[in-house]
């Protein structure tokens, strides 16, 4: 997927006080897909870690970005907007990025364009705080998802409108406080603040998960639903939907693995990044495979993937 660099950014040969190549893009994430990169990312469901102290604590992480998931946890926009101002102040990242990239999982399920559409003010609050990109889970129908990529989207950015998406309906107001998280004036922000890869200078990363057998009868037209870019499976969700309480492991049942199979399969075709786990024993042959982004606790893991990608960026 081609960058093409925005004179707002760092020119490709700036380099820092150690000589080393500066980021090129505020999204850390987008910078390690844009190059092919394996992903590797920490979090968890959201609680009392939603404070200024954790974000200056976890500015240093060596994940490629922080998961916070309000699916299931608490949805603390205070805490949020507390938390992304402590990743700031105790910044930069290792790799030179203003701060690490920060998803949030959002409350609301992808069942439907109505519900989503009345649940916009999530993706707007979420937006507001200065996070790099969302992702919605239940992902189950793809007129649910170009909702979703709407709702995220200013009027402005008109990319793939009329070609799969309509106007984008996310309203004014927001950039003042998410600008300078992303060191950026509104104007700015506004310009950057769209879906990657449709739009090759944004800046969002949207996602999501596939994880009933609703969604995932629809997952290859979900996939290409402009606007997304990397897409999951839920193994947990999805046992249940295939009534297992919960997912059978080792092995794992031919109805769960082939829905696996089918929600990689869409992702690639669609040219989309596919989440998957990976550990230090199979990490090397799923990266081979194509998987992208992997939410692993096994830190060997992470080092061995890097190392095997033979990733330049540091840490």
């Amino acid at each position: 997927m081609a960058f093409e660099t925005d004179p707002s950014l760092e020119s490709p040969v700036s380099r820092d006080k150690r000589d080393r190549p500066l980021p090129q893009r505020i999204n850390k994430v987008i910078e390690l897909l844009d190059q092919g990169q394996p992903i590797f990312y920490e979090g968890a469901h959201t609680g009392a870690q939603l404070t200024y102290e954790a974000g200056k604590q976890m500015a240093k992480t060596p994940a490629d970005y922080i998961n916070l998931g309000m699916e299931h946890g608490s949805f603390d926009m205070a805490g949020l907007d507390a938390f992304m101002k402590g990743l700031v102040d105790g910044g930069p990242t290792n790799s030179g990025h203003r701060t690490p990239a920060v998803i949030v999982e959002a409350p609301v399920d992808g069942a439907s364009r109505g519900i989503v559409r009345a649940n916009a003010w999530q993706f707007r609050q979420i937006l507001a705080r200065g996070v790099h990109g969302i992702l919605l889970c239940h992902a189950e129908t793809p007129d649910a998802i170009r909702a979703f990529v709407e709702c995220c989207r200013y009027a402005f950015q008109t990319i793939g409108v009329g070609r799969g998406l309509d106007v984008g309906i996310r309203g004014r107001a927001g950039e003042g406080s998410a600008s300078p998280i992303w060191g950026l004036s509104s104007d700015e922000y506004m310009d950057r603040a769209d879906p990657w890869p449709l739009n090759p200078n944004g800046e969002l990363l949207l996602g999501v998960k596939i994880e009933n057998v609703r969604a995932l009868s629809n997952v290859e037209l979900t996939a290409r639903v402009p606007g997304l870019g990397f897409a999951e499976w839920g193994p947990g969700d999805l046992a249940q939907s295939f009534g297992y309480k919960t997912a059978p492991r080792d092995p794992s049942p031919p109805e769960l693995q082939e829905a696996r199979n089918r929600v990689f399969a869409a992702s690639k075709a669609a040219g989309i990044a596919f989440l998957d786990s990976m550990s230090a024993d199979d990490v090397k042959s799923k990266i081979d495979e194509g998987v992208r982004i992997s939410g692993t606790a096994d830190d060997s893991a992470a080092r061995i993937g890097r190392e095997h990608a033979k990733r330049t960026m540091p840490v």
